[in-house]
């Protein structure tokens, strides 16, 4: 029981910060869609799950994040087996860059499908503008990554002598797959498609700039809901349905992660060089080389694009306000803004995430104490799945008075950023931490060390790499979050993907053209953080 009253002190202060600014927001959102005038009503919000529209934006949302979590593990597999299990030249330059759809703004994704796909695009004769197939192909790209290294990390830890002994006794390549690998990498693919799903569901950037009028999920009907028509009931119904599935679909993740395969065994032997056996990979890792080129190919050539011919003036354009003055400030007083909210994001998501990571991964000595980490675990996981629609709109109608009156504060949209970076943090620095051996803090505190010296002597040195890479890959996420900032960045301080979202939705040339010329510069950015970021080689940054 000491243990435990030690372990709930300890976790007090990211616990009252979760709270505060994760529990109350989400809490006060649906507050407001239960309690009407004063009344508890929730025959109200069972008529809103009722209603034709909202039956079909969920069956939409179920829909299109099976079809694209089907569609990335598809082709994720065979790519991570070629990725993580073969040798050859630029495979890591290629495993860092398969890696950058995942951190880009979920905006930058439509914006690059919209350019392919658009009457004028390369791809436009296909008829797919405003489609729900190209939906699931901007699902697809943007999650395939999370497949390729979730599957390929455990892939690189099989022990390769069961496979090479149902060989050795002439079992072909498909059936030893079938029944040997497959049943080894089945924990890591059913987690991975989890979490795809989880994201595919949740992808409001995606949605909002490909389905256009047409097709709406839960995510954007939140947004329209709580912006143009104030239905706060609705918003709040879909709010808990939403709610529900992301903590069931959390609850089947940890517990897979929980669980591991015996099977799994790290190897240290050299990968193989690539062979003519490998077709089948090779064919499908070139697919989606396709879907993760093309995209973003038709983006930088179409910002190139100036009226009849070429140049960067939709560069030079970044100074201005756009035509008819689409915007308050230039796009380039935008990126400062994202830049310095990426930093602050970055900071508070790496001096939350790893007092969590540090409270979860120590040593238990009883099953409460194993439970009491687990449940904290969890708790920090939940902003995952929660809407950041909700979150933004949470943090409006419930920090607006004293003594949490922050709708002024510049920090309010770096800690709803912090907040959706926070558990792909904790999934970063957790398993490094699990990995030193507590013996080692143990000698090292019976040689009178304290905490804190015990802590840079002995799990520093393991973990200066996951922090860098957590941190890369927080401040990378905090640049692209769309979904809550849309709400809390007062207009004359926006981020770059609000801008770029505004200038789509303007008419003229010019402002398209500077919707493009920001997106590839935000991609830019995004891009250059992930592949500093893969040179550390933190096998847990696949652990999202």
């Amino acid at each position: 029981m000491r243990r435990i009253l030690t372990l709930v002190g300890l976790a007090a202060v990211p616990l009252a910060v979760l709270g505060v600014f994760f529990v109350l927001p989400v809490s006060g959102m649906l507050s407001e869609g239960f309690w009407v005038d004063g009344h508890f009503d929730p025959g109200a919000v069972a008529e809103v799950l009722t209603r034709p529209r909202t039956l079909r934006v969920i069956w939409f949302t179920v829909w299109s994040a099976s079809a694209g979590t089907a569609v990335a593990v598809l082709l994720g597999v065979p790519a991570a087996h070629l990725l993580h299990r073969r040798r050859f030249p630029g495979r890591g330059v290629l495993r860092a860059v398969l890696l950058v759809p995942f951190v880009l703004p979920t905006v930058v994704v439509g914006v690059a499908f919209r350019e392919l796909i658009g009457e004028a695009g390369p791809l436009g004769f296909l008829g797919l503008d405003g489609s729900a197939a190209a939906i699931v192909a901007g699902l697809a790209f943007f999650n395939v990554a999370v497949v390729i290294r979730a599957v390929g990390a455990a892939w690189e830890s099989l022990d390769p002598r069961p496979a090479e002994a149902a060989a050795a006794l002439g079992a072909g390549p498909a059936y030893v797959f079938r029944t040997v690998t497959l049943p080894a990498l089945r924990p890591a693919i059913v987690s991975a498609a989890s979490v795809v799903f989880l994201f595919c569901a949740t992808a409001f950037g995606v949605v909002l700039t490909l389905g256009g009028l047409r097709y709406s999920s839960v995510e954007t009907e939140i947004y329209l809901l709580t912006t143009n028509l104030l239905d706060l009931q609705a918003a709040a119904a879909l709010s808990v349905v939403q709610l529900v599935a992301i903590t069931a679909l959390l609850f089947v993740t940890s517990r897979l992660r929980a669980v591991a395969d015996p099977s799994l065994a790290r190897t240290t032997a050299r990968p193989p060089r690539v062979s003519r056996r490998d077709w089948p990979s090779l064919l499908v890792t070139a697919l989606v080389g396709v879907l993760v080129g093309l995209p973003i190919a038709a983006l930088v050539v179409g910002s190139l694009q100036v009226g009849d011919g070429w140049g960067t003036g939709n560069y030079r354009a970044l100074t201005t306000v756009g035509s008819r003055d689409a915007l308050l400030v230039p796009v380039t007083d935008a990126l400062v803004t994202s830049l310095r909210t990426a930093v602050d994001a970055t900071w508070m998501s790496l001096s939350l995430g790893l007092a969590v990571a540090v409270i979860v991964t120590r040593r238990s000595h009883t099953r409460a104490e194993r439970r009491t980490r687990g449940l904290v675990d969890g708790l920090f996981m939940l902003p995952l799945g929660v809407s950041a629609v909700t979150l933004g709109f949470g943090f409006l109608i419930t920090l607006d008075r004293p003594p949490l009156d922050l709708r002024d504060s510049v920090l309010l949209v770096p800690i709803a950023q912090a907040l959706v970076a926070l558990p792909l943090v904790v999934r970063t620095l957790a398993p490094a931490l699990a990995g030193v051996d507590d013996r080692q803090r143990q000698a090292a505190a019976s040689l009178g060390a304290g905490p804190l010296r015990a802590f840079a002597t002995v799990d520093l040195p393991v973990l200066w790499k996951p922090l860098v890479a957590a941190a890369g890959f927080a401040f990378a996420v905090s640049l692209g979050e769309f979904g809550a900032t849309s709400f809390l960045a007062r207009d004359e301080h926006p981020t770059m993907p609000i801008v770029i979202f505004h200038l789509i939705g303007h008419p003229g040339a010019m402002n398209y053209g500077m919707a493009l010329a920001a997106s590839v510069v935000l991609a830019a950015t995004t891009a250059a953080v992930m592949l500093a970021v893969e040179r550390l080689r933190v096998p847990s940054l696949g652990a999202f």
